[in-house]
């Protein structure tokens, strides 16, 4: 003996149509569309961030260094060895702790160079910021 519920249910189709999976699809692929650049543009700024950190902290330790010792480091693992840092941290664009390019520091007024080999580190990367300006440069 069937209920009145199963009688009624008997001829409708059941589940989605075809057409209504494809609109659903569609719809799903226009919101991927949009939203894909803004996520790689934010993955680019958090990268951007985590370096201009990197760099702020190395660019301290160095200072720090010169404040104590009266002379720059060596090498940035001279850092390490003195406990100015924790670890070299990772370039963000390079992947690396091993691509940052170190600058020596420039003559002084009487022509002298000031002891050590780092005045200054920046990124090994070849890429451009989102602001136009190389990360070798920040």
């Amino acid at each position: 003996m069937l209920t009145r519920f199963h009688r009624r249910d008997r001829g409708r189709p059941r589940g989605f149509t075809l057409i209504e999976l494809i609109i659903v699809m569609t719809i799903l692929g226009i919101l991927a569309t949009i939203a894909v650049p803004s996520y790689q543009h934010s993955v680019i700024r958090a990268r951007e961030t985590a370096l201009a950190e990197n760099l702020y902290q190395m660019r301290q330790a160095i200072d720090a260094h010169f404040a104590d010792h009266a002379r720059y480091p060596e090498s940035l693992d001279e850092l390490l060895q003195r406990r100015y840092l924790r670890t070299i941290p990772v370039d963000p664009f390079t992947r690396s702790a091993d691509t940052w390019e170190t600058v020596p520091p420039e003559p002084l007024e009487s022509g002298e160079f000031a002891e050590g080999w780092v005045f200054d580190v920046f990124s090994g990367s070849d890429l451009i910021g989102l602001n136009g300006i190389p990360y070798r440069e920040w």
